[in-house]
């Protein structure tokens, strides 16, 4: 019976009253490193009742590349990490020796806690369902048509929905010029 409690604390999230959420300004680019790594100082030492949980806000987007398209994690803030922590000497050694990361952000000597409606809107932001599309177009630019009835078509951009991932082309067709709507990944820069 004692195997099965342990068990089941582990599954459970860690609720600790006094944590509360902080930003950790970090060398930009290692985000993803640095969570993995405190994730495992975290495990070592002991103190998931301590330091309860790592956010690394990223938001899913939809991007085109050389008429390819593919979902990427972008993230919100480059160069920092939410921790939701219960700050004392212990924790504060902890965050303080790991390379990588330059300091929590703070207002006076102490760290300042972020406000939990804010630790809201940004868990909000990342749930944002429909992710938006990204191109590397540019109205007036000219572009090829790569798949489609018009394929091997060269044209220039129009008009870009960035919302739908749709963009529109100006091309020479019999004689005349025509627009043609396509999707992103149907077209590529020449």
């Amino acid at each position: 019976m004692a195997e099965t409690k342990k068990t089941e604390t582990k599954k459970k999230k860690v609720i600790n009253p006094k944590a509360k959420w902080y930003v950790l300004n970090i060398r930009t680019g290692y985000e993803n490193a640095i969570k993995k790594e405190l994730l495992q100082r975290i495990e070592a030492s002991g103190l998931k009742d301590k330091i309860v949980d790592i956010l690394v806000p990223v938001q899913k987007k939809i991007t085109v590349k050389k008429g390819k398209q593919k979902v990427e994690e972008d993230k919100i803030f480059p160069g920092y990490i939410l921790v939701k922590m219960e700050l004392d000497e212990v924790t504060w050694e902890i965050i303080n020796n790991i390379d990588g990361i330059r300091g929590f952000v703070r207002t006076d000597k102490k760290p300042r806690p972020l406000p939990e409606s804010e630790v809201k809107a940004i868990m909000q932001y990342m749930e944002v369902e429909q992710p938006s599309y990204q191109s590397s177009f540019s109205v007036g630019e000219a572009v090829k048509i790569t798949e489609g009835a018009f394929a091997d078509f060269i044209g220039s951009v129009q008009e870009i929905d960035s919302t739908k991932g749709k963009i529109k082309v100006l091309i020479s067709f019999l004689g005349r010029e025509a627009p043609v709507e396509l999707e992103f990944s149907q077209v590529s820069k020449l």
